[in-house]
């Protein structure tokens, strides 16, 4: 399993890595390992602005459909076109390739409440 340190983690299973005033979001190694294989992310929020824990998609597996969460707050910038041929990318490469948004943070976006690597890994070794 993998736990980068550049990135945030939520209770959901989600991460977050800012990039100057951009940030990615995917989903982690945990989230699709128990998910199993992915064959659908739909993104309807593009150029909308959520606020942190608002659902921003769906992923798609065989047996159910997961809603994804926001980690903080901000505007949706852009989805990960590459995921409409190949859904498979969050599961070979779910902390690279297999990013789902860009977004911009909002400026007072609470990173400090995410989880880091080892608080995350201590979730779900629970």
């Amino acid at each position: 399993m993998n736990f980068p340190e550049n990135v945030k983690y939520t209770k959901e299973h989600e991460w977050i890595r800012l990039e100057g005033d951009v940030a990615y979001v995917g989903i982690t190694d945990y989230a699709q390992s128990q998910l199993g294989d992915i064959v659908f992310v739909d993104i309807q929020a593009e150029g909308e602005t959520l606020a942190a824990d608002e659902v921003f998609g769906t992923i798609e597996v065989v047996k159910t459909i997961s809603d994804l969460f926001l980690p903080v707050g901000g505007e949706i910038l852009e989805q990960n076109e590459a995921l409409a041929d190949q859904p498979e990318l969050v599961n070979k490469d779910p902390y690279g390739e297999g990013w789902l948004i860009k977004m911009k943070p909002d400026a007072d976006a609470d990173f400090d409440s995410l989880l880091d690597a080892a608080a995350y890994k201590a979730l779900i070794n629970d």
